[in-house]
């Protein structure tokens, strides 16, 4: 197998292996999944907690439908709701609600304690978490 190839692999099973950490803290203790978790803290991060679902879409690297798939349990357990915009009908916003940013701080700091736990000392160090950073960064940006 040729280096790339293992590299790539590896960081495949380690997205999973991440995501079904963070699905079991986050399902646990809020009811949420790690991809809910990324969206409400995405519309938590814009200007006034919405944004057009379109802009959501290519913010979180999702198709349009997609996103609509992803709003619609969390626009029927009271997090997200969608808002028409005044002054054209073809768009629609997603936004907090209330409960929703009360809700978001809570499953925030569950998953700051899963990410502490995954790269705790003395495995990682605080350059390493800062490297692989540096380094998924440059991965991203190579594939926009």
């Amino acid at each position: 197998m040729t280096e790339p190839l293992d590299a790539a692999l590896r960081l495949v099973r380690a997205q999973t292996a991440l995501v079904r950490r963070f699905d079991a803290s986050l399902s646990g203790l809020h009811g949420v999944s790690l991809a809910d978790f990324t969206l409400l803290l995405r519309l938590g991060q814009a200007p006034g907690g919405r944004m057009r679902r379109v802009d959501l879409a290519e913010a979180l690297g999702l198709t349009a439908s997609g996103v609509t798939r992803g709003l619609a349990p969390l626009e029927r357990i009271g997090l997200v709701t969608r808002e028409p915009d005044a002054r054209d009908a073809r768009v629609a916003y997603a936004s907090l609600t209330t409960t929703g940013h009360e809700r978001l701080t809570d499953m925030r700091a569950t998953a700051e304690r899963t990410a502490a736990e995954v790269f705790a000392a003395p495995v990682w160090s605080k350059e390493d978490v800062t490297d692989m950073t540096a380094l998924l960064t440059r991965l991203l940006q190579q594939h926009r």
